[in-house]
Formats: structure tokens, C-alpha cells, sequence
């Protein structure tokens, strides 16, 4: 068996933290067959290529039509006519250069052998008849060869999957199990553990996991056990304890839930049309997805069905009605209404629908080529007819001809005629680029689609971005990706800007009166700070807001519409516990420790210590000037600054020793201090052992110049200390022998314990690394006396490291992960590879482009409704998980409501508005408040300013001014919102009775 390819990390690493390594190689490895190149074919397609399968064939030899330009975004104006797998073929070879991608022309009905080619074969646009034949022979092969279906008609669409008789998953939900420590082990039949401090275990019965680091009852070490729940923080083992082969649990033990290969059986694609195995993924419909079965294999049965039903509603629902009437196909009331949707768009097709169905069909091929994840089973059917024409059967030709058969020519024009303002344009901003452009949106001349991002193209963007090439590394993201758009759809109308939306751009380009000017607002952000801000203008301005997001295989589309739905920041994600400064400097438990202490040394060696260096010379002039000056009064970053500069090395020697002396006092010297402080026989005031789970006792690391991560660790130490200190080092002073000579006369301290206090309580913070500590008076004497003794020292000026992941040349992960695992094998904590150091270090979040395709796909078709003006009840958020698969379509929560006090209540979409004029006064304000709602003023303030509050003195003659005089407007400024405090009618309470901020008009 060959090696496995080499992965190129500097393109595929967000993809690899959601699949692995292992199933990357399966990938590279497989050959995929797509059948029809219409929308849903080139999003598969697309979607498969940007993953890194070995190689892709094209099979479609249909003449490109000018409505197919609706949904095919790899297909141009010159293109018509021709057919349309050879002419996408090159676009689409284009996205990823480690994929074959090639077309082939054979008639499947005179030579189905070719099928044995591939790994997997995915069908569009085929009728039943012909699918059948294909699923049949995939089925009948050794091994099976997965198939999968999928299409869209009009408003609907389906994707099935058959992955044959017996198909192995070996990781079904793709999540890492953490470690979980124990609190105590029963000697029992059956043995029961309970989890440390009831500590959540998150494990189902059945769930198989691993046991180690036990003490007492160490027969239990390294084994496995499948459990069964008794609670969320306990559980039992099939497995009697109360023999003498058990020795009592003293303390001590880590469980972790280990992943177990499972076997799945698929039936044929002629059985499921019979009885179907259907995924639910909307509550509100659970008759659509029969329902659909129902329509679409009517409607597809055969060629003969496609051309007569597709032009006769009366037969068409007639033969709905008859299939419906079989006992395998009982749907209680068959809903025709649902059925006459299908039948006014079947002659066309929604591309946000492609875009979805494609991106999950794409997850499914992996799925089928890998054993990762779990596989559909079946069918799954998805459908906008919220947003299908009324009654009359719309007629559609040209490029929006797929389009106009699906919606009405009002949402047209309003689609044309949309302002748009799109905030990031990375994997989510580019899909839904190219879906703008396949809709039409801002394609009028009252539209304006206006995006922003500030970032430059990457190469690791290459693997989801998909309007980015090669070329484009090192370009504006929004520049390009609008030009890309334009190729799709030269009708767009797209302003691209380089911008940060902040609090720094909110009074200039993206004031409130740019936000008015605006229809709806995107998210296509990846951070939930930036999300917040964006959610916040858009409650104050009361403008829509589509708001999308992923991570690895899960993705979420939040619709947010003033007055009829909460906003983003209403629902807050569950906060990281923060991890006790105890815990990180002196008793790390698991590895994610280690490579947070890793990552802070390596931020405070070689940024911010260099950093304080370069800005007290900046303040303080030269050494020699600098002493001059000094007196009893030590100025910040003494310590620090002085260090550096009494220990600055010269040459490229003294940096190699500078890390070889490192080594020894992180792994061996802190070691040696804290069992020097706490002895292995320590014990708390209540007689437990001190040294006992989850506190690891350290071990002392002697150096080995013959161990590769000991010397990773000095090689990167070294380099980075030579980059701050601009010496140069050329490739023969990195060569083994030179770095060994070097070791050899490098005097290494001594250890000698140190009176210092080791922090233990849990509940202390850190102190801000960013502020100086010079809080020593040993050391501060010492540096004095040093700095006092020396002349002519040269302070000079150091070059500052700010910590770059993506960059494999410059040392930084290198530095990172031998300092974590080193730390780890000194706390007997399993160490982790470079690429898991990488991901937590640089807190990377994985990412793959089917799930953004897929989220793209549903967000474009909730814009459709937002447009339209669709009433709450048509409105779906979504949370998908394609690793299960999951979807979950639900109705937005209601925007909460606040009361004021009784008949008088408020939402955060209200403002109150007060229109004053040149002569109003404070006290025509508060009368306002009276007057209108009876309630009495106690503050005004603007912003962080206090514009008055009665109970303070000085302000007590303020209601007699102009409201001018105390707001201060600045010229041309309209109005200012402000924040209003009222008194409660109850005489004890201690708060102001709530309001919504007011805006006041000058």
C-alpha cells in the first residue's frame, strides 16, 4: 500500500479540523461522477472540487439555454448553445489544482459499466426511471458504489442517498470527546463512577470509553467499558468491582468517551420511493416532505410524465391523487394547494434552493467516500413555497426566466431594486455574492449592493472562497469578490469598500444616515463581537438583518425583522469558562492548558516584552541619559526593559543559549520548585493529599540534545530571539553540529528554591500582562546596580514577533507546540501533534464550503422573504449540523417586551422620539415625559454624559436652559439619541423604572 499524499495545509487546513487527516487521504483517493450541469450540478460539483477528491467527470451534453444562466453560475452569455459540461468544465477545474476534473460524453442507457469508474456517483436531473437503473447497478457492485440523487424543481427540492446494504461510519458525529476527571469509583456490582466536582460527562447509554490514571483501583487503567447512564454526572460499567483484584479508588482517574464504527443500511432508491425513510426538518410542515415524494415522483416518473403533467394541472394532480390513494403512500388529506405550487414552478428553479440541496449533497459525496459523519437516510426535502407567485402561473424567459417562474414580477422588481449592505466578504460573503447575482438583487438602477471587508485573500481561503483564485492572493477580499459577482451577472450593481464597520466608522461612512439608505443588512462575519455591533445599528436604525453563520459542519441563519422578531444579541451562546491563573502557571490538567501557557510565553517573550523595551527608550532616551536621571522613583517597565538589555545577546551563540537556559527553567527548574514547595506527601488541612486530581504532580525534564521536540524548542527559541534582536542567522547556524557546539559550552544555572509564594486559590485573576510588573526590589536593585556600573550601552531598537499561524517559515507554531508539549510531559499530560496546537493556539475555526453553500443557500431564500415583506409566520431561522445531519427550521422568537409599568411596555425596537425646536428646555422635555406617559424624569444622559440628574446640586437650575446649550450639537447635526431614566411610583425601589432610549430632534 502506497503513503498516504501529502495534505497541502497551506490550502486545506480549516477543511482538515473538521474531517481529518484520515479522511482527507480517503478523499485524495477517489474518483466522483456528477450527472447534469445545470444549478444543482455545478453546486455539487463545485462543493466536491473545493474538498480535494482525486478527481471529478462531468456528464451533461444538454445545450446551455440562456435560462440557464439563472442557476448555473460557471456558465456564461457566450456559452449558449454549447454543451453544458464542457463548457463549466475549465471554471471549474480552476478551483483547486490537486483535482482532475474532466468530462465524458458516454450514453449512461448504452454503457451503465462506466459507473464502475467511480467512487461515487451523483445524479441530477434524471427522471425516476432512469435513476433506478443507475441506483440499481451501483447497488449490485463490490463494493457498493454510493449513490446519491438530488434536484430542484421550481420551488422544491430533494436529495436522497443509498450507501448500499452495509456502510460503515467510523466517526458519526465528527465532535472530540473531552477529558473528564473522576471523583470516585464504587466497589460494587455494577461499579458506578461519579464524575469530579458532578461535573457534566455528556455520555448516552452505550457510549464506549476509555479509563486511565487511577489510583487504588488500577486494574481499571487502559481499559474500555460501554456505559449506562444513571445521571448527568454518573453513570454505571457492566462490570463487578467487589473482588479482591479491585483495590479501593483512592483518587485520581480521567475518563474520555471513545468513538466506535457503526454499521448503516440503506435501501434501494425503487424501495424508498414505496416506503421512505424521511428526514423532518420543519414542524410546521411535517406533511411537505410526503407530500413532495409524492408531487416529484409523479412529476418525474418518466419523460412522458415531465412533458404532459408539467402542462396540465388537472392531470397532475389527478395522478398525485392516485399515487396518494396506494396504501404504501398515505397522506391524510392531501393538501393540493401544496400541489399547485409545484405545478406553477416546475418550469423553473430557485437558486438559493441549489445552492442548499447542492452544498448538503456535496457533504453527503465526502460522507460516501470517507465514513465520516453520518449519512442521510434517505431523503430530505426542502421547499420555499412561501415565497411561490400567487395563483397565476408565471411565464419566464432569459437569464431571470428560472427565477420569474418561481416568483412574482412584484418581488422582481423589488429584488431589482434592493439596497443591500453586505458586512463581510470571506466563504458565507462570496456564496452569497453568487447568489445576488443568480436573483437578481440590486440589479436595477435603484439597487446597490454595498460590501466591505478589510481583509486580503489568503491562500487558505482558497478552499471555501470561491470566487477567489490563485491570482487574487494578497488582493482586496471586496474588490475582487464584487468583480467575480459581476462576471456571474453583469446587471449587479456593487459598491466594494475596505472599511471596518466599528464604533471608529460610525459617525462617517456607515453613519445612521447610510444605514436609512439601506433595505436590509448581511452578517458574513466570523466573530460574535462584530456580530453584536452590526445587530445593535441595525435595532437603532430598524432595519432588517440576515444574520449567518458556521463552524465546521454546523451553520445557523438567524432572520431578524424590526418589530416582528428579537434581535441577534437577545439569545447569548453559553460563555467559555475562563481557566483559573493557577491553574495555567503552576497545575494544568489537560493539554489545551499547556498550549494557552505556551501561547502567553510565547506573546510575552517576543511581543510584548519588546514592545515595553522599544517604548521606555522612546520615553527615556539612552541608557546613559537614562541613568542620569534615575532616583528613587522606577518608572514602568524598569524590570522588564533593564532585563532585556543586560541580557541582549550579541550573536547568534548567545540566542541558542539563551533558549537552552529556558529549557531548564521551564521544564526543570519550575518542576524542582513546586515539589520543592509541596513535597508528593503534602496534605490539605483536611487530610486529602494535595497532589491528587485533578493537580498533576510535575516531573523534573532533563535535557536530551537527541530528543526532536527538546530540540525544536531550542531551535525556535533561538530563531525567535535572534528575530527580536535583528541578528542574523544563516542555514549553516541552524545544522545540528553547530547547534550542538553550542549546547556543549552553554553553563547552564544551577537550581536553587526561590522564596517565592506559588498562587493555589483558584478564584485569584491574573494580572494584566499588558501593564509592567515592577513590584521586586531584589531585582530592581540588582538591574540598578547593573545599569549604574555599565557605559556606553547601546539600548538600540528590537523588532516586535506578532503571531502569525498560516505562516509554517517563521517558527511561531514551532515555538508553541515543543513549549506545550514539553510542559505536558513534564505534567504527564498527553501531548497534542503541531496541527491540534495550531487550531487551539491560533483559535482557528474549522470550516468547509458545504456547509457555508448550504447556509448561503437558506439564508438567500429567507432574504427573498424579507424582501417580499413576508409575515413572521414564513419566516425560518435555521440550525443545521450536516455531521448528523440535522436541520431544525423553526418561526423567530417574538422581540421580548419590557414594562414600564402597567398599559405601558416597550421592545428593543422602540424609540421614543421628542421634537423640540430653537427655544426648548430642559423642562419642556420633562413635561413631554408627563404629558405623554405620566412619568417623572430623573436622568438624562448622552451617551456617557450626564445631562442632568435632580438629586445632584449643580444641576438643579439646568430645566430653565436650551436644550442646545447642554447638548452642544455640532453644525448640521439633526438630532441626538439619548438615554432617559424615570421615577417609580415606588418609593422604595432602587432602581429607575426602564425606557427605550429616545431620540431627540434639535
Amino acid at each position: 500500500m502506497g503513503e498516504p499524499m501529502e495534505i497541502d495545509d497551506s490550502l486545506y487546513s480549516r477543511q482538515r479540523y473538521v474531517l481529518g487527516d484520515g479522511a482527507m487521504h480517503k478523499l485524495s483517493k477517489a474518483n466522483v461522477l456528477i450527472i447534469g450541469l445545470g444549478g444543482v450540478g455545478v453546486e455539487v460539483a463545485k462543493n466536491v472540487i473545493l474538498a480535494g477528491v482525486k478527481s471529478v467527470t462531468l456528464l451533461d451534453n444538454t445545450k446551455c439555454t440562456i435560462n440557464d444562466l439563472g442557476t448555473q453560475f460557471f456558465l456564461r452569455e457566450s456559452d449558449v448553445d454549447k454543451p453544458r459540461a464542457a463548457s463549466c468544465c475549465q471554471r471549474l477545474a480552476e478551483l483547486n489544482p490537486y483535482v482532475n476534473v474532466t468530462i465524458i460524453e458516454d450514453d449512461l442507457n448504452a454503457n451503465i459499466n462506466v459507473l464502475k469508474d467511480f467512487q461515487c456517483v451523483v445524479v441530477t436531473e434524471c427522471t425516476f426511471d432512469e435513476q433506478i437503473k443507475y441506483n440499481d447497478f451501483c447497488r449490485n457492485q463490490q463494493p457498493t458504489i454510493p449513490f446519491i440523487s438530488c434536484d430542484v424543481i421550481g420551488v422544491f427540492s430533494y436529495l436522497f442517498c443509498d450507501f448500499g446494504p452495509q456502510f460503515v461510519v467510523h466517526d458519526s458525529d465528527g465532535e472530540e470527546y473531552k477529558e473528564v476527571f473522576i471523583g470516585n469509583i464504587s466497589k460494587s456490582n455494577p461499579c458506578t463512577i461519579d464524575t469530579l466536582d458532578y461535573r457534566r460527562h455528556g455520555l448516552q447509554t452505550g457510549d464506549t470509553i476509555l479509563l486511565r490514571e487511577i489510583k487504588g483501583m488500577d486494574t481499571l487503567n487502559e481499559t474500555t467499558h460501554k456505559i449506562k447512564y444513571i445521571s448527568t454526572s454518573s453513570f454505571s460499567l457492566e462490570l463487578d468491582t467487589t473482588g479482591s483484584e479491585y483495590g479501593p479508588y483512592t483518587h485520581g482517574g480521567v475518563l474520555k468517551k471513545i468513538k466506535q464504527p457503526t454499521t448503516m443500511e440503506f435501501g434501494s432508491l425503487e424501495d424508498q420511493l414505496k416506503t421512505p425513510d424521511v428526514v423532518v426538518n420543519d414542524l410546521s410542515k411535517l406533511d411537505a416532505p410526503i407530500l413532495s415524494l409524492i408531487a416529484l415522483s409523479t412529476l418525474l416518473k418518466n419523460k412522458d410524465t415531465l412533458t404532459s403533467l408539467s402542462s396540465n394541472e388537472e392531470l397532475f394532480l389527478n395522478e398525485c391523487r392516485t399515487v396518494n390513494s396506494q396504501p404504501s403512500n398515505p397522506s391524510e388529506g392531501l393538501n393540493e394547494d401544496y400541489l399547485k405550487c409545484l405545478y406553477r414552478t416546475c418550469k423553473g428553479k430557485l437558486a438559493p434552493l441549489c445552492a442548499a440541496i447542492g452544498g448538503i449533497c456535496a457533504q453527503e459525496v465526502l460522507k460516501g467516500l470517507s465514513g465520516k459523519f453520518s449519512p442521510l437516510k434517505q431523503w430530505l426535502f426542502l421547499d420555499g413555497v412561501e415565497v411561490c407567485s400567487d395563483s397565476q402561473r408565471c411565464q419566464g424567459e432569459g437569464k431571470y426566466g428560472q427565477l420569474l417562474n418561481c416568483i412574482s414580477k412584484d418581488l422582481f422588481t423589488k429584488l431589482q431594486n434592493t439596497r443591500l449592505f453586505m458586512v463581510g466578504c470571506g466563504a458565507i460573503g462570496c456564496e452569497m455574492l453568487k447568489n445576488y447575482a443568480l436573483l437578481g438583487i440590486s440589479g436595477g438602477q435603484d439597487g446597490r449592493i454595498t460590501i466591505t471587508d478589510n481583509d486580503l485573500i489568503e491562500k487558505s481561503n482558497l478552499n471555501r472562497q470561491f470566487l477567489f483564485r490563485p491570482w487574487h492572493i494578497q488582493k482586496p477580499k471586496s474588490l475582487t469578490a464584487s468583480e467575480a459577482a459581476r462576471e456571474i451577472n453583469a446587471d449587479l450593481q456593487i459598491e466594494a469598500h475596505q472599511n471596518k464597520v466599528s464604533p471608529d466608522t460610525e459617525f462617517s461612512t456607515y453613519n445612521d444616515a447610510f444605514y436609512k439608505s439601506q433595505n436590509v443588512v448581511v452578517n458574513a462575519l466570523d466573530n460574535v463581537e462584530a456580530r453584536r455591533y452590526v445587530d445593535s445599528r441595525c435595532v437603532t436604525n430598524q432595519l432588517p438583518l440576515l444574520e449567518t453563520g458556521t463552524m465546521g459542519p454546523k451553520g445557523h441563519v438567524q432572520v431578524v425583522v424590526p418589530f416582528k422578531t428579537e434581535s441577534y444579541s437577545d439569545q447569548r451562546d453559553p460563555v467559555d469558562e475562563d481557566v483559573p491563573y493557577c491553574t495555567l502557571k503552576s497545575f494544568p490538567q489537560i493539554i489545551e492548558h499547556t498550549i494557552q501557557w505556551a501561547r502567553d510565553k510565547f506573546e510575552k517573550l517576543f511581543n510584548l516584552k519588546p514592545t515595553t523595551y522599544n517604548k521606555f527608550w522612546e520615553t527615556h532616551g539612552t541608557p546613559d541619559t537614562f541613568k542620569q536621571t534615575l532616583s528613587s522613583s522606577i518608572p514602568d517597565g524598569f524590570v522588564d526593559t533593564i532585563s532585556l538589555l543586560q541580557k541582549k545577546p550579541s550573536d547568534w551563540s548567545e540566542c541558542v543559549s539563551s533558549a537552552r537556559i529556558k529549557f531548564e527553567k521551564y521544564f526543570k527548574h519550575m518542576a524542582l520548585f513546586l515539589l520543592h514547595a509541596f513535597p508528593l506527601d503534602t496534605k490539605m488541612p483536611d487530610g486529602a493529599l494535595f497532589w491528587q486530581s485533578p493537580k498533576r504532580p510535575p516531573t523534573p525534564i532533563e535535557f536530551n540534545a537527541s530528543d526532536a521536540e527538546h530540540m525544536t524548542f531550542i531551535l525556535s527559541c533561538a530563531r525567535l530571539t535572534a528575530n527580536v534582536h535583528g541578528i542574523k542567522v544563516t542555514e549553516d547556524d541552524t545544522k545540528a553540529e553547530c547547534v550542538l557546539s553550542i549546547l556543549q559550552n552553554t553553563q547552564v544555572p544551577e537550581f536553587v528554591p526561590k522564596n517565592k509564594k506559588i498562587e493555589t486559590d483558584e478564584s485569584k485573576e491574573k494580572e494584566d500582562s499588558k501593564k509592567p510588573q515592577d513590584n521586586d526590589e531584589d531585582k530592581i536593585t540588582k538591574l540598578t546596580n547593573f545599569l549604574k556600573s555599565s557605559s556606553n550601552l547601546q539600548a538600540g531598537h528590537l523588532e516586535v514577533e506578532h503571531f502569525e499561524k498560516d505562516d509554517d517559515s517563521n517558527g511561531h507554531i514551532d515555538f508553541i507546540t515543543s513549549a506545550s508539549n514539553l510542559r505536558a510531559t513534564m505534567y504527564n499530560i498527553p501531548t497534542a501533534d503541531r496541527f491540534k496546537t495550531k487550531r487551539i493556539a491560533g483559535r482557528i475555526i474549522p470550516a468547509i464550503a458545504t456547509t457555508t453553500a448550504a447556509i448561503a443557500g437558506l439564508a438567500s431564500l429567507e432574504l427573498l422573504k424579507i424582501i417580499a415583506g413576508s409575515p413572521l409566520e414564513n419566516l425560518k431561522n435555521c440550525f443545521l449540523n450536516l455531521a448528523l445531519p440535522m436541520m431544525v427550521l423553526s418561526e423567530p422568537g417574538a422581540p421580548p417586551k419590557t414594562k414600564i409599568k402597567d398599559g405601558l411596555e416597550f421592545t428593543m425596537w422602540d424609540r421614543w422620539v421628542v421634537k423640540g425646536n430653537a427655544n426648548y428646555k430642559l423642562q419642556d422635555f420633562i413635561n413631554h415625559f408627563k404629558k405623554t406617559h405620566d412619568l417623572t424624569v430623573s436622568m438624562v444622559c448622552e451617551g456617557v454624559k450626564m445631562i442632568y440628574m435632580p438629586i445632584m446640586p449643580g444641576h438643579l437650575k439646568r430645566p430653565k436652559e436650551l436644550m442646545t446649550k447642554l447638548l452642544k450639537p455640532k453644525a448640521g447635526v439633526e438630532y441626538t439619541d439619548l438615554i432617559i431614566g424615570f421615577q417609580s411610583d415606588d418609593a422604595e425601589a432602587d432602581e429607575d423604572l426602564p425606557a427605550p432610549p429616545v431620540r431627540y430632534f434639535y
